[in-house]
């Protein structure tokens, strides 16, 4: 894996993320933001050339679902951080950020609301960190390994899961409890009507 900026340029790019980038993106005729048009003059000035419909038709959304909109709030997100000078300057991200935009922020936006990405230190250094690996790239003075642990460990998508299971193991355990419970009130109602 080649090296990348540094995490902290990264991060401190999204907390600076301009209003323009927040507000509501394009669904069917209704919203603010094209965000078809901003990932295809980001494509561009990653050095990818001009950009066919077919490329951005993904971000051209017509029907709302539940998690559409957050999703196209971390496309407009992970725009504004792949135009970063760095990836601009080397000329050679527009495949791979494509890549990321159209599918490595659609699992995330079903469990994080895309305004944590700006205003958590969290949240910023776990999407920075997915773009960077999205792109094959390890931040400045990390090693693969350490990359890819401290991803893991801010994982929203693997914690949402973990969480998930937890519950649902509760959940399980709790009823096994009731159902052992009302066994042994039988059990003792029967007893007691027997003697």
């Amino acid at each position: 894996m080649d090296s990348g900026p540094m995490i902290e340029a990264l991060t401190r790019r999204l907390a600076e993320c301009p209003p323009d980038f927040l507000r509501e993106p394009r669904i069917g005729g209704h919203g603010e933001i094209d965000t078809a048009a901003v990932v295809a003059d980001l494509l561009v000035d990653l050095g990818g050339g001009p950009v066919d419909r077919q490329q951005v038709g993904a971000f051209q959304v017509q029907i709302k679902e539940n998690h559409t909109r957050n999703w196209l709030r971390l496309v407009l997100l992970g725009a504004w951080l792949c135009h970063f000078d760095w990836f601009r300057q080397a000329g050679r991200f527009a495949p791979a950020v494509l890549r990321f935009l159209q599918g490595g922020l659609v699992e995330l936006s079903r469990f994080v609301s895309s305004d944590l990405f700006v205003t958590d230190p969290d949240r910023r250094e776990e999407m920075a960190r997915l773009c960077l690996a999205a792109l094959g790239l390890t931040p400045l003075g990390e090693r693969p390994g350490q990359a890819a642990d401290r991803l893991k460990a801010l994982g929203s998508v693997e914690r949402s899961r973990v969480i998930a299971a937890t519950r649902k193991k509760e959940a399980r355990a709790r009823k096994l409890r009731e159902e052992m419970a009302a066994q042994k009130a039988r059990e003792a109602a029967a007893k007691v009507n027997h003697e």
